[in-house]
C-alpha cells in the first residue's frame, strides 16, 4: 500500500486557472517516505498579484519552468496504485483529473483520504485545521506555506500522524467508529482496515481508559474526588498570619525565577484584597495591564478561603480569561502555595456533554445532516478518551456542529441524576462535585446571575466573590435578569420532535419504540402523538408567520428602522403599553400559538407521564427523558413570548433586532431591565460579605462614580462598606507609548461617514503603514466604515507585500484573524466591537493602533434610549452621565491592545479630532495612563512616528 501526498498550487479556483506547482511526497505501508516529486509550472496566463502574494511564487520564476503535458508523465507514474493524500482532498482532486483529461490521461479514480477530515476527527480540540496553523501545532516545520512542495511535505508528516494516532485509538473507540462510518466512502474504508488489523492483534487495554457502555473514556468515578486537605493538619496553615504566608509565597517565587521582581502595584492589590476580605468589605480596584492583577487576587483570596475555610468564587466575563486562569495561573499558584488546595472551573450545564443522550445519539443513529452529524459523532467518541472535563469549550466542531450539540448537551429538564446509569461518571455533576470540594470556583458572570434566578441551587453555598473584567457586569446582569428570544428559539426544539414533513425526530423514534410494546395503552399513545407531530406542523406555520409580521413591521415605521447597531442590524423598541401600529396582528398570532402550544404541551406531558409509569423498556424511557427536556423548552418559550408581546412593564426596555440578509430569521427579541443598579445591590452587595471587583478600566477621569452607580454602590463608601483603589501602571507610558492626533483631519457628523473623510484616511493609515512595514491594528466602531477602508487600503498596500487583514470579511473568527496578523508581520488588521479587547498582541507584531472614532453607543439603540431617559426624569444629563463615561471606558481598553508588556513601545493614532475640539474631549485624554500626547498636521504624522521610533525602525523601512 502506497499513499501519494498530493498538493498543487494554481492561479486561482476558476474553471480556466492553471497548476503553477506540483509537490509529491510518497509514503510507503510503514508511513516513510518512499519517493519525493516536485517542480514549477509554466502557465499560459499571467500569474495573478494575489497569488503571487499569498504563495511568493512569481511570473519570473515559471517562466522556464516545463509545461505540464512534459510534468505529467512523472505525476501518473508517481500516483499509478497509491492512494491520493491530500489537504482538502477534492480541491486537489479536481484541478488533477481536469488537466489528467487536457493532457490525453485516464482521470484518477482511486481512493482517495482528505487530512482535513482524518485531523477533524482524530484531533478534535485543535483550535484550526489550516494547514499553517496545525503545522504550528504539531512543530512542523513549514517555513514556504503555499509553496506545493513545502506544503506536500508539511501534509505527509500530518498524515503520518494521522495514521500513528489512529492505529493506537483504543480498540473499543475505533469499533464505535467503525459502527458510525459503515459506508463505502474511503474514509469508512481506512477506518474497517485499522479496526480488522487492530482486533488481530490486540485486546483491550484495561490501563490507557476507562470502559464503560461501550465507551472508552479518560475520567473514571467523580465520587473518588476528595478535599485537598482531608488528612492534612489544619492548625499550621490557623496560625499562620498573611504577612507570613506571602513572604512564602515571595521565596519560591524566588525559588523559581531568579529574576523575580515584585511589582509595586500587585503588592498593592494582595493587601487591599486581602483586607477587603478579612473585614468583610466589598473593593472596587482598577488594575491595568501588567499588574499581575489574576495573582493579585487569587493569592490572597485562596489564603483568606483556606485559613477561613470559607469558598471563595471567581467570575470572569470571558472563557479566554477562564482558560488562562486554568492553564497558567492555578497551576502556578500549586507551586507557590504553602498547602494544598483544590482550585474548580464550573461552567453553565449546557457547557457539558450529557454522555446518556450522546450514547441513546449513537444507538439510534439519529441525524439531521448525516456527513456533518457523523463526524461530529466520531470527534466526540476520540475526544471522551481524552477530555477530563466534557466541556464543548475544547471542541472544534464543523458547520453543523453547534446544532448537534445542543441535541447532547447537559440540562436539568431531562436529568435523571441519581437514576441514570451515566451519573458517576457524568461531567457536569463532576463539575458540580469539583466545586462543592474546592477552595476556589472559577465561573462566570452568566453563571452568576443564572444562580441568583435559580435561587442559588446551582453553584456551592459562598459569601465572597471576586469579579474580574468587572466593566461588563452590569450589562450581563441586565441580559440575564431580562430574556432574549429569536426565530430559532422554538425552531430548535421543535426539529427535536419532529424533524420534518416526513418524520424523523423524537416523536417518531417513541412511535417506531412503542409499535414492538404490548401494553395496552399503546394503540391510543401512538395516535395521540401522531396527532400532535401533525399540530406542531400549524404551530411552527404561526410562528414563521408572526415572525414575518414583526420584520415587516420593523421597516413600515416612517420608513426607517428606529436604529443602526455598529454591526449593521436594525434595531427597533416597543415601549410599554405604546404598541406601534400592526401589532394587534402579532398579538393574534401570539394567542393562536400560545393556545396551540398549551394544549399540545399537556397533552404530551400527560401521555408521556403514562408510558413512563406503565413502560421500564431502557430506550424508552431515554426518549421519554429527552422529551420531556423539550417539552419543558417549549413551556419556557410559550411563556417568554407573552411576556414579550404584551410589553407592558414601565421597568423594562423591549426591542427587537434583524439583519436585511436573512430577515425575520435573524430576529432576535430583547426585554432586558433598564436599570439593574437595585437588582445587584440587593443579589450581591447586600447578599455577600465581600465582593471583589476589578478590572483595568473601571474609573472615569480618576473616579469611580459612574461604575459605582451602574453597578448599586453608591453611598457605600461612605457607609464604610466599600473601598475604592486605582492601582500605579507598572508601565512607564511617557516612554513607551506616543498619541498622536492629526488636528486638521476632518470631522464626521453623526453616525455616517463621507468619502472626504474614508480617502484621507485611507492615504493616512497607507503612510503609517508603509513606514511601520505593517504591524498595525485599526479599531473602527462601525463595520460599514470598516469595509469602506478595506478595499482601498488594501489595493493601496499590495504594492509593498502588506496584507490587510478584515473582521467580518477575511474570517469573522478574532482568533484566526489574531494568528494571521501575528504570523505574518507585514499585516494591517482593521477590526470593530471585539477587537476593542481582550486581544493580546505582545512585542513586535503590534507597533501602531489606530482609533478611527471614539467609540460613543449609538444613542438612539433602545437600551441607551431607555437609560437616557431614566436620567433625563432625574434631572439629570444623559450625555455627561452616560454617554461619555460608556465611551471612555470602551476607549481606554481599545488603547490597552497597545502595550502589553514593559518593553512594548508603539504609537497611538487618534483620527477623531473631537477629543481636541469639544469640551468633553478631556475626558478621553485624561483618562489614558500618561502617554505623551502630541497633536500636528496630518502629514506631520509619518516623519514624526520615524523620529520617535528612531533607528530600530531603519531595517522595517528599507
Amino acid at each position: 500500500m502506497r499513499f501519494a501526498i498530493l498538493d498543487l498550487e494554481t492561479t486561482g479556483h476558476q474553471a480556466d486557472d492553471e497548476i503553477i506547482q506540483i509537490g509529491i511526497v510518497v509514503l510507503n505501508e510503514e508511513l516513510s517516505v518512499a519517493d519525493t516529486f516536485s517542480s514549477f509550472v509554466r502557465p499560459a496566463k499571467a500569474i495573478p498579484p494575489f497569488i503571487t502574494g499569498l504563495t511568493g511564487i512569481t511570473d519570473e520564476m515559471v517562466k522556464d519552468a516545463p509545461v505540464l503535458e512534459d510534468v505529467m508523465p512523472e505525476v501518473v507514474k508517481l500516483l499509478g496504485d497509491a492512494i491520493l493524500v491530500a489537504h482538502n482532498v477534492g480541491f486537489d482532486a479536481h484541478f488533477l483529473n481536469r488537466e489528467l483529461d487536457r493532457c490525453g490521461y485516464s482521470p484518477f479514480t482511486g481512493r482517495r483520504l482528505d487530512t482535513v477530515d482524518l485531523l477533524r476527527m482524530l484531533y478534535p480540540t485543535l483550535p484550526s485545521y489550516q494547514l499553517g496553523a496545525v503545522s504550528e501545532a504539531f512543530g512542523i516545520t513549514h517555513e514556504r506555506a503555499h509553496q506545493a512542495d513545502s506544503d506536500a511535505e508539511a501534509t505527509s508528516l500530518l498524515f503520518a500522524a494521522c495514521m500513528h494516532k489512529l492505529q493506537e485509538l483504543p480498540l473499543l473507540s475505533l469499533q464505535r467508529l467503525g459502527e458510525l462510518f459503515n459506508g463505502y466512502d474511503d474514509l469508512s474504508w481506512l477506518i474497517q482496515s485499522t479496526l480488522q488489523q487492530k482486533e488481530r492483534e490486540t485486546s483491550i487495554d484495561l490501563q490507557s481508559h476507562v470502559y464503560f457502555n461501550q465507551l472508552a473514556m479518560k475520567t473514571s468515578d467523580w465520587a473518588e474526588l476528595k478535599p485537598a486537605r482531608e488528612d492534612m493538619d489544619e492548625e499550621a496553615i490557623s496560625q499562620m498570619t498573611f504577612t507570613q504566608y506571602m513572604d512564602g509565597v515571595r521565596d519560591r517565587f524566588r525559588a523559581m525565577m531568579p529574576d523575580y521582581e515584585e511589582r509595586e502595584a500587585q503588592s498593592i492589590m494582595f493587601d487591599e484584597v486581602h483586607q477587603a476580605l478579612d473585614n468583610e468589605r466589598h473593593l472596587l480596584i482598577e488594575a491595568g495591564t501588567g499588574t499581575g492583577k489574576s495573582l493579585g487576587y487569587l493569592l490572597p483570596s485562596l489564603f483568606y478561603g483556606v485559613k477561613e475555610n470559607k469558598k471563595i468564587v471567581v467570575s470572569t466575563h470571558t472563557i479566554n480569561l477562564q482558560e488562562q486562569l486554568r492553564q497558567r495561573d492555578i497551576p502556578l499558584l500549586h507551586e507557590v502555595a504553602p498547602f494544598p488546595f483544590r482550585a474548580a472551573i464550573f461552567k453553565g450545564r449546557g457547557n457539558y456533554i450529557c454522555l446518556r443522550k450522546f450514547d441513546t445519539k449513537l444507538r439510534m443513529r439519529e441525524y439531521v445532516s448525516p456527513n456533518e452529524d457523523l463526524m461530529t459523532a466520531a470527534q466526540m467518541i476520540i475526544w471522551l478518551g481524552e477530555t477530563g472535563t466534557g466541556d464543548q469549550e475544547e471542541m472544534n466542531f464543523g458547520n453543523k456542529g453547534a446544532e448537534f450539540w445542543e441535541t447532547v448537551a447537559s440540562d436539568a429538564d431531562s436529568c435523571l441524576n441519581r437514576a441514570c446509569p451515566w451519573f458517576r461518571r457524568c461531567f457536569y455533576h463532576r463539575a458540580k462535585h469539583e466545586a462543592n470540594i474546592a477552595d476556589v470556583v472559577i465561573t462566570n458572570h452568566s453563571l452568576v446571575f443564572t444562580d441568583i434566578q435559580a435561587e442559588h441551587r446551582l453553584l456551592p453555598g459562598y459569601e465572597h466573590l471576586v469579579v474580574d473584567e468587572a466593566h461588563h457586569l452590569e450589562e450581563v446582569a441586565s441580559k440575564h435578569l431580562g430574556l432574549q428570544l429569536s426565530y430559532f428559539s422554538l425552531v430548535h426544539p421543535f426539529n427535536r420532535l419532529v424533524k420534518d414533513s416526513r418524520g424523523g425526530g423524537l416523536l417518531s423514534q417513541l412511535i417506531a419504540l412503542l409499535h414492538g410494546e404490548s401494553e395496552s395503552g399503546v394503540p391510543a399513545w401512538i395516535e395521540t402523538l401522531d396527532e400532535l407531530s401533525k399540530s406542531f406542523t400549524g404551530i411552527r406555520e404561526d410562528w414563521d408567520k408572526m415572525f414575518e409580521h414583526m420584520y415587516t413591521l420593523m421597516g413600515a415605521t416612517g420608513g426607517a428602522p428606529a436604529a443602526q447597531t455598529e454591526n449593521g442590524q436594525s434595531v427597533f423598541r416597543i415601549r410599554p403599553n405604546e404598541h406601534p401600529t400592526g401589532w394587534s396582528t402579532i398579538t393574534d398570532t401570539e394567542n393562536n400559538i400560545y393556545a396551540d402550544l398549551n394544549k399540545a404541551v399537556r397533552t404530551l406531558e400527560k401521555t408521556l407521564n403514562d408510558i413512563k409509569d406503565k413502560i421500564d423498556d431502557t430506550p424508552i424511557v431515554n426518549l421519554v427523558t429527552d422529551l420531556n427536556g423539550a417539552v419543558k423548552d417549549l413551556a419556557r418559550i410559550r411563556d417568554d413570548m407573552r411576556v414579550f408581546v404584551r410589553a407592558d412593564k414601565r421597568d423594562t426596555v423591549y426591542w427587537m433586532e434583524a439583519t436585511a440578509q436573512f430577515k425575520s430569521k435573524s430576529l432576535q427579541l430583547n426585554a432586558v431591565p433598564a436599570d439593574v443598579s437595585e437588582q445587584l445591590r440587593t443579589h450581591l452587595f447586600e447578599a455577600k460579605k465581600s465582593v471583589i471587583l476589578t478590572s483595568a478600566t473601571l474609573s472615569v477621569q480618576k473616579s469611580f462614580q459612574y461604575a459605582s452607580e451602574q453597578l448599586g454602590l453608591d453611598g457605600l463608601e461612605e457607609a464604610g462598606k466599600l473601598t475604592t483603589v486605582q492601582l500605579p501602571s507598572p508601565f512607564n507610558y511617557r516612554e513607551q507609548a506616543l498619541v498622536i492626533i492629526p488636528r486638521n483631519f476632518p470631522q464626521l457628523k453623526g453616525a455616517g461617514s463621507d468619502q472626504n473623510f474614508v480617502s484621507l484616511l485611507v492615504k493616512s493609515l497607507t503612510d503609517s503603514a508603509v513606514l511601520l512595514g505593517g504591524r498595525m491594528l485599526v479599531l473602527f466602531t462601525s463595520y460599514r466604515m470598516l469595509r469602506q477602508v478595506y478595499d482601498p487600503l488594501k489595493e493601496a498596500l499590495e504594492q509593498h507585500q502588506i496584507q490587510v487583514l478584515g473582521q467580518g470579511v477575511d474570517s469573522s473568527n478574532r482568533s484566526k484573524l489574531t494568528r494571521r496578523f501575528r504570523q505574518q508581520s507585514a499585516s494591517v488588521l482593521l477590526g470593530t466591537s471585539s477587537f476593542w479587547e481582550g486581544v493580546d498582541i505582545p512585542g513586535d507584531a503590534l507597533t501602531c493602533l489606530a482609533i478611527v472614532r471614539l467609540p460613543f453607543q449609538p444613542p438612539n439603540h433602545p437600551l441607551v434610549e431607555a437609560k437616557s431617559e431614566l436620567l433625563l426624569a432625574q434631572k439629570q444629563n444623559p450625555f455627561m452621565k452616560l454617554s461619555i463615561p460608556q465611551a471612555v471606558i470602551r476607549f481606554k481598553q481599545g488603547f490597552g491592545r497597545l502595550v502589553r508588556s514593559a518593553k512594548d513601545r508603539g504609537i497611538v493614532l487618534i483620527y477623531d479630532t473631537r477629543v481636541l475640539e469639544t469640551y468633553y474631549g478631556k475626558y478621553f485624554l485624561y483618562s489614558l495612563p500618561g502617554p505623551k500626547i502630541e497633536h500636528m498636521h496630518t502629514e506631520q504624522i509619518v516623519p514624526r512616528m520615524r523620529e520617535w521610533l528612531g533607528t530600530e525602525q531603519e531595517g522595517v523601512q528599507s
